[in-house]
C-alpha cells in the first residue's frame, strides 16, 4: 500500500470533511481531472454541488494558499466571472484529518477552442481586467515567475536526480544552459513589468457558458509580465497566432494598456514551461496518480523528444515575434 499522504485521503475522510462546512453530503462524489491537489464534486442534500479541493501537502504555506483565495475573492468582487472559494466565519482556508481543503460552488460549463473571433474579444475583455485588479497590488507570499524558479531549478532537478538517460545527460545539460543564457538575456532586455497573474490561463481553466468563461484555479497564480496569461490561448501557424493575438488584445485593451515588446517573450515563457512540466512530472513521481496517468514519462522516448522540443526552442528564439499594432 501506498504510503504517499493522499493515500489517507478517502471518501470517508472527503465527505466528512465537507460536511465540517455545515452542509449534508449524499455520500456521491465525482474525482475531477486534477494532479497536483485533489478535487472532487460533492453532492450536497437539497441543495447543488460543491468543488471541494484538497491541497497537496508540503507544496504551499497557509499564507500562500489564503493569498490566493484573496486574489479569488477580489476578483470575483470586481464582477470578474472567477469562482471564488467558499467562506465561513471569514475563513476560507478548512483543515480536516491534517488535510487543507477549501470549497468552491460548482461551476459547470465547456471549454472552447476559441474557433470564434467573438469568443476571443470576450476572453480579452476580462483578461484586460483581471490584470487590472492585479496590478493594484503585490503578491507577498506567492511566488514570482522567473528564468531561476522555471528554469535553473526545474534543469538541475533533473538532472541531480539522473532522471535522464546518461546517453542524453550531456546535451540537456548543455542546451537547457544555453537557453536559459539567451532567455535570461531576453528578459533582462524588455524588462516588462510583473502583475499578479492568472498564472496558469490554459483553455481548460475556462469554462464558457452561455457565451462568457468563468475562470477557474488560481493554484498556480503567481507574479510575471502579462503576456504569460496570453500566450497559452494562441495556436496554429505564426499567421493564425498573430491574428488571434489581434483579437484578444483587441478586448484586453479596451481595459489594460499592453505594451507590445513583451511579444518577444512569447517563445522564452513557453521555453520554460516546457522545462517546468517535466520536473513538475518528476517531483511528482512518488504520487501513486503520476505514472498511473502519465506512464510515458521518464521513458528514454520521452527525453529524445523533449530535447528535439528544447532544440526547436531555441532556434525559435532568433524567429521574429508576433506583431501587433494597437487600433485607435
Amino acid at each position: 500500500m501506498s504510503d504517499h499522504p493522499y493515500a489517507a485521503l478517502t471518501p470517508d475522510v472527503i465527505l466528512d470533511a465537507v460536511e465540517t462546512y455545515g452542509v449534508r453530503c449524499t455520500g456521491a462524489l465525482q474525482a475531477l481531472n486534477s494532479y497536483e491537489n485533489r478535487v472532487y464534486r460533492v453532492e450536497i442534500e437539497d441543495q447543488k454541488p460543491l468543488a471541494a479541493k484538497f491541497y497537496r501537502p508540503a507544496r504551499w504555506s497557509d499564507a500562500a494558499i489564503r493569498e490566493e483565495h484573496g486574489f479569488a475573492l477580489e476578483l470575483a468582487a470586481a464582477e470578474i466571472p472567477m469562482v471564488a472559494p467558499l467562506a465561513r466565519d471569514g475563513e476560507t482556508l478548512f483543515t480536516h484529518a491534517s488535510f487543507r481543503f477549501a470549497l468552491f460552488p460548482w461551476q459547470p460549463g465547456r471549454v472552447s477552442e476559441l474557433n470564434h473571433r467573438e469568443e476571443r474579444e470576450v476572453l480579452g475583455r476580462y483578461l484586460g481586467r483581471l490584470h487590472r485588479v492585479g496590478r493594484s497590488k503585490r503578491f507577498e507570499h506567492r511566488p514570482a515567475l522567473t528564468v531561476d524558479s522555471f528554469g535553473r531549478e526545474s534543469a538541475d532537478f533533473l538532472l541531480s536526480g539522473n532522471f535522464l538517460p546518461g546517453y542524453l545527460t550531456d546535451s540537456y545539460r548543455t542546451l537547457t544552459d544555453q537557453l536559459l543564457g539567451q532567455i535570461a538575456a531576453r528578459i533582462d532586455a524588455i524588462a516588462a513589468p510583473t502583475l499578479r497573474l492568472h498564472g496558469d490561463c490554459h483553455l481548460s481553466n475556462l469554462l464558457w457558458t452561455d457565451g462568457a468563461p468563468h475562470l477557474v484555479d488560481l493554484d498556480d497564480c503567481r507574479s510575471g509580465p502579462a503576456v504569460q496569461d496570453l500566450w497559452m490561448l494562441l495556436s496554429g501557424t505564426h499567421a493564425e497566432r498573430e491574428m488571434q493575438l489581434g483579437h484578444v488584445l483587441t478586448g484586453y485593451t479596451q481595459f489594460m494598456e499592453f505594451d507590445p515588446s513583451e511579444l518577444a517573450l512569447i517563445e522564452p515563457l513557453r521555453t520554460l514551461r516546457l522545462m517546468h512540466y517535466s520536473a513538475w512530472l518528476a517531483r511528482r513521481w512518488d504520487d501513486p496518480a503520476f505514472p498511473v496517468n502519465f506512464p510515458w514519462f521518464n521513458t528514454a522516448r520521452y527525453w529524445e523528444e523533449q530535447l528535439q522540443y528544447l532544440r526547436e526552442q531555441l532556434a525559435a528564439l532568433d524567429e521574429p515575434a508576433l506583431s501587433w499594432r494597437p487600433e485607435y
